[in-house]
């Protein structure tokens, strides 16, 4: 299949004042609505990292999770998610962090990755970067690496791209003026 990237950035759609007033919001749910533009969306983000050493593929909660299991089986990796506080059933790493309107939790299982192995880090998109950061810092406690780190789009303007310092990242669509 031939993925159209400026198809797949129309169906991105821009809301105002979500999840708080002031924030922009870009919502890939009619994206993710459209076979053909998911297969694409995670066609696109698996082809970056097809050859290169990665053993699991680790996804945030939750759109990130919707790309995660499809890009790990293409890749022929395990998956790991990265919950929201309290939703994982054994003992975890936990770390909370700042967002854009606010503080989170995220968390991962303690055996989740193991010393040694490669971990794709998914989410869907990149804002401030603070999920990814804490993310990424997740996956470090485990022992594992951080192989990369791959989102949908970018929000530009936002500049999260340079919290996530050395790690190598991408963003499928390119960066969205969310304010257009």
């Amino acid at each position: 299949m031939d993925c159209d990237v400026a198809w797949l950035r129309e169906l991105v759609r821009n809301v105002a004042d979500f999840p708080k007033p002031g924030v922009a919001f870009a919502d890939i749910t009619p994206m993710l609505a459209h076979a053909d533009a998911l297969r694409c969306a995670v066609e696109l983000v698996a082809d970056e990292f097809v050859g290169q050493d990665v053993d699991l593929v680790a996804g945030v909660d939750a759109r990130g999770f919707i790309l995660a299991a499809p890009v790990a089986c293409r890749l022929g990796a395990g998956f790991v998610p990265i919950r929201k506080a309290g939703r994982l059933p054994a003992p975890t790493h936990s770390l909370t962090y700042d967002l854009e309107y606010g503080t989170d939790t995220l968390e991962i299982h303690t055996d989740a990755a193991s010393p040694g192995q490669q971990v794709l880090l998914i989410d869907d998109v990149l804002a401030t970067g603070g999920t990814a950061v804490a993310a990424a810092e997740l996956i470090a406690k485990t022992g594992a690496t951080v192989a990369g780190i791959a989102f949908l789009l970018e929000i530009d303007g936002l500049n999260g791209r340079d919290r996530l310092g050395a790690h190598d990242v991408v963003c499928a669509l390119g960066a969205f003026d969310v304010h257009d």
